[in-house]
């Protein structure tokens, strides 16, 4: 088995494939404090209860955004998986696509490991749309290249300092309003957050697409990628294992299939 780790600003990721398909995710909190022996301990328990015994995993793979939670990370692997995991962002690590942006290094792991493997998904030209932390746009051509994105705050963190920075507000549900017009306090914050990131969404598609030229794919992914989906025509897939399969596709470019 081959085990893919995405460590994103606010969760990590683990996604256990059996060598041919995804089987299972599990995800806790990031946690730059949290051990090696932690992780284990928490994995292994996780993956008994569902059939699974983390000793027969012969590969890993690391995406990471948090430096400080990377170093764990590998360690976990060196010590309980017995190999060096493949890290994307390090030297000789092929990721398989051309990053076209004027500073390449800055570019999350996340999004590029996105990018490529929406495009072999689904093909290109698209817009790969992350709903994370960070509400990401990012475009690839239609070979493959990532061509840069857009970084917006995650509807969470926007609805987080909406009711940190209020005196009255309340803290209310992410789900959509049966009406624009809210008729109380809470509806006309329900609405402003749900329907205000689905006319985000709409408008970056439409101006990203207008200044690219050309019609382009929409790709989401990550966890509201489902409820924003099913309110707006401009997202044609959604893709909640996007990232995780991105990873394998990396570690078997780098590896093969041991």
């Amino acid at each position: 088995m081959l085990l893919a780790i995405d460590s994103g600003n606010t969760n990590v990721v683990f996604g256990v494939f059996d060598g041919v398909d995804f089987v299972k995710a599990f995800r806790c909190a990031n946690d730059p404090k949290r051990t090696a022996d932690e992780y284990i301990v928490w994995l292994s328990e996780l993956m008994k209860l569902n059939g699974l015994d983390y000793n027969d995993i012969t590969g890993t793979v690391i995406g990471s955004v948090v430096p400080e939670t990377e170093f764990n990370l590998i360690s976990l692997c060196r010590r309980y998986f017995d190999g060096e995991p493949v890290v994307i962002g390090d030297d000789g690590v092929e990721l398989g696509i051309e990053v076209l942006i004027d500073r390449p290094e800055q570019a999350g792991a996340d999004r590029l490991v996105n990018a490529r493997e929406a495009h072999v998904t689904y093909g290109g030209p698209l817009i790969c749309i992350d709903f994370g932390t960070a509400t990401t746009f990012d475009v690839v051509d239609g070979d493959g290249n990532y061509r840069g994105g857009v970084i917006a705050p995650g509807i969470n963190l926007s609805l987080e300092a909406l009711y940190m920075a209020s005196a009255k507000l309340p803290l209310v549900e992410i789900a959509p309003s049966k009406t624009v017009i809210g008729k109380s306090t809470q509806h006309a914050m329900q609405s402003g957050i749900f329907w205000g990131y689905v006319s985000m969404i709409e408008g970056m598609v439409e101006r990203i697409r207008l200044e690219y030229g050309e019609d382009m794919k929409v790709v989401a992914t990550g966890g509201l990628a489902d409820l924003f989906a099913e309110k707006t025509s401009v997202i044609q897939h959604t893709d909640r294992s996007l990232t995780v399969r991105g990873l394998i596709g990396i570690y078997r470019k780098n590896r093969g299939n041991r």
